[in-house]
């Protein structure tokens, strides 16, 4: 009887001993479940523009609109030659259409010396980006031939992108992820963890920019990601 009793003893002890310790892994694992850390990782790099759109804005005003359209026209046969010359390819030009404003149209115009004004824009779209910017360059070689390029405006701006842009995308995603994990590894051993599996991580955030605002033709790609791993003692 006593030895049953004995028995008996042990086995509840031995009970209460297994129900702690499934009670306490049970805590320590809900614990670890909370234990994350979120970090961002960054990739950045430069690249060179690789397509450039040149629109080549000119303008003609007097008071025979016939007239005026000979004139745009031979103004766009000497802006194409000066194009192919310099090694852009016809395809790569395109004609627009010739623009025509009215200025007895106009309530607010004070000058009458002229009735119409003519705007012609040839455009050049080309992925050849460092040959279009040597004849942006020389493009002043067009006033020999009477042809006067009006400056810039905000509509008629010279556009650098780069658009192999999904060829880096998988390399730097893997750049800004390593750079998580490194900051990750840092934060585990400062706070005496250690780094367990990835948890989310977004796809990251995409951006193209200008370097600055000098050097258009060349561009910043930049990614951040984040990136949330769980930790563990």
């Amino acid at each position: 009887m006593k030895e049953k009793m004995i028995i008996s003893s042990a086995l509840i002890a031995l009970s209460v001993f297994c129900l702690g310790w499934f009670i306490k892994a049970g805590i320590d694992d809900f614990a670890s479940k909370d234990r994350k850390v979120s970090v961002k990782g960054l990739a950045e790099q430069e690249v060179p523009a690789d397509k450039v759109t040149w629109p080549i804005v000119s303008k003609e005003v007097g008071n025979d609109l016939p007239g005026l359209y000979d004139r745009i026209a031979a103004t766009q046969g000497k802006i194409k030659a000066f194009l192919i010359k310099g090694g852009v390819k016809e395809d790569e030009i395109s004609l627009g259409a010739p623009q025509v404003s009215d200025l007895t149209a106009r309530e607010y115009e004070v000058n009458k010396a002229y009735r119409y004004i003519v705007t012609s824009v040839v455009t050049v779209t080309s992925k050849n980006v460092d040959q279009v910017r040597k004849l942006i360059a020389k493009q002043g070689d067009l006033l020999k031939e009477g042809v006067a390029i009006t400056g810039d405006s905000y509509d008629n701006q010279v556009q650098y992108e780069f658009v192999a842009f999904k060829e880096m995308k998988p390399k730097m995603m893997q750049e800004a992820i390593e750079n998580a994990q490194t900051t990750a590894e840092q934060f585990a051993k400062n706070s005496h963890s250690k780094l367990n599996k990835i948890v989310s991580a977004d796809q990251g955030q995409f951006s193209i920019e200008n370097r600055d605002e000098y050097t258009p033709w060349i561009k910043k790609v930049r990614v951040v990601t984040t990136v949330t791993y769980s930790l563990k003692n």
